[in-house]
């Protein structure tokens, strides 16, 4: 038998595993087989190294929404969130969630544009970066009843970093649809 094996490890020199984190990804689609698209792309995540668990919301319908606002004559969107537990770096896993949306034919032609797969980095941990290539967490999150509904139906007690809790987010967004004076005054909302 080997002296180093008898010895054992100086538990020193090995290096320590990185800690799992919680990344939240909204996913949408509003082109094609929605349903499959997005079933599919839950797994192909759930597939991705580094990742160890994927919990995924029940999907939601919701209207299209453009530069200029909802727009009920365009595609509606089905809509989702995924809690994906990684050790893979954000940006890794915003580049791999970008290669996942390109599998699908998702084009970046146009802004705000119907789509065939949407993926977006919600938030990552309580990691906050404004670098424009990873803005963390996602800027109009709070402003996303579609993000902000599915999410609280499989994390009660979520937190958005720098909004607060995300049923209160949502509370407040609701105020401000239903015309509730200075009800965007949360942090994280802007009015419309």
């Amino acid at each position: 038998m080997s002296r180093r094996l008898a010895q054992g490890v100086d538990a020193a020199a090995v290096p320590a595993t990185p800690a799992s984190v919680r990344a939240v990804v909204a996913l949408g689609a509003n082109l094609g087989d929605r349903e499959r698209t997005l079933r599919e792309a839950i797994a192909e995540i759930a597939a991705l190294p580094l990742v160890t668990s994927v919990r995924a919301s029940a999907m939601i319908e919701s209207v299209a929404v453009t530069l200029e606002g909802a727009d009920p004559s365009a595609p509606g969107y089905l809509n989702g969130v995924a809690l994906v537990d990684t050790t893979l770096a954000p940006s890794v896993l915003l580049a791999m969630l970008h290669a996942i949306e390109h599998r699908h034919g998702r084009e970046r032609a146009q802004r705000w544009g119907s789509r065939t797969l949407d993926l977006d980095l919600i938030a990552y941990a309580d990691v906050r970066s404004e670098a424009p290539e990873l803005l963390l967490p996602h800027p109009r999150a709070a402003q996303r009843d579609f993000v902000l509904r599915p999410w609280l139906s499989i994390d009660p007690d979520a937190h958005l970093p720098g909004v607060g809790r995300v049923d209160a987010a949502l509370a407040a967004l609701e105020r401000a649809a239903a015309g509730g004076a200075e009800a965007s005054t949360h942090p994280g909302i802007e009015r419309p």
